[in-house]
């Protein structure tokens, strides 16, 4: 999911995704990296098809390179105990439990009970939504209530001014070798010159993580950025 701001009139489909990231990448390298990254569960690409045409902001969605990536860092890194903050209508949570062990749960919050409900329906319908718990309310709420260093990976992408405390909250919840990522770390390229409240949390945040000697970090420019963070 990305909670991003509305850029204008809507367009219908994959073309209102596509066109929200042409200030940072490109629409011809964000169309060739799809359609050269492989598809993925005909129910996720469902859940993709129902939110780009029924949902107000499609843009929101992860998205199938994403997706992609947020599968293989599960299954590169053996996670088995995940945390997602923020679930929109369940895409990357799927995606994430169809890779895990059996063994292996997601635990996913979502503060809004419409988008919930999407979500929760399509995980009844996943032969992997048994790994999944959607938690609805307040995220940090939720965070605090998580032993230290109990989870393997942790994936942000919620709403943007609560960025630095999510992270704050990430850290101390992931494992000694465990990952945190965290989407729209570009904010349309809005962290390069901040205008608001929103643009500044999101550059705070890059700066939080950049300074914190706890993480080694990666910055990805996969769609509208992916800061990858590793706990030493």
């Amino acid at each position: 999911m990305e909670r991003k701001r509305d850029t204008g009139s809507r367009q219908d489909g994959k073309e209102a995704v596509i066109s929200s990231y042409l200030d940072i990448v490109a629409r011809e390298a964000e169309e060739y990296a799809s359609t050269h990254t492989s598809p993925l569960s005909p129910l996720i690409e469902e859940v993709e098809s129902c939110t780009l045409t029924t949902m107000p902001y499609p843009n929101m969605l992860t998205g199938r390179v994403a997706g992609r990536f947020l599968q293989f860092v599960a299954q590169l890194s053996g996670a088995q105990q995940v945390v997602e903050i923020g679930t929109f209508t369940g895409y990357s949570a799927l995606a994430m439990a169809e890779v895990l062990p059996e063994n292996g749960r997601i635990l996913t919050i979502e503060n809004n009970p419409g988008h919930a409900k999407i979500a929760q329906g399509f995980f009844d319908r996943s032969p992997v939504g048994f790994k999944i718990t959607l938690r609805l309310g307040d995220a940090l709420e939720t965070l605090k209530t998580l032993p230290d260093g109990t989870t393997d990976l942790v994936f942000i992408d919620a709403d943007k001014h609560n960025y630095s405390s999510y992270y704050r909250e990430a850290m101390r919840i992931v494992r000694r070798d465990g990952l945190i990522l965290a989407d729209n770390a570009l904010w349309y390229g809005r962290v390069f010159d901040p205008q608001d409240e929103e643009d500044r949390a999101i550059a705070d945040f890059n700066e939080l993580v950049n300074g914190d000697s706890r993480a080694e970090k990666l910055f990805l420019t996969i769609r509208d950025g992916i800061y990858v963070i590793r706990k030493r």
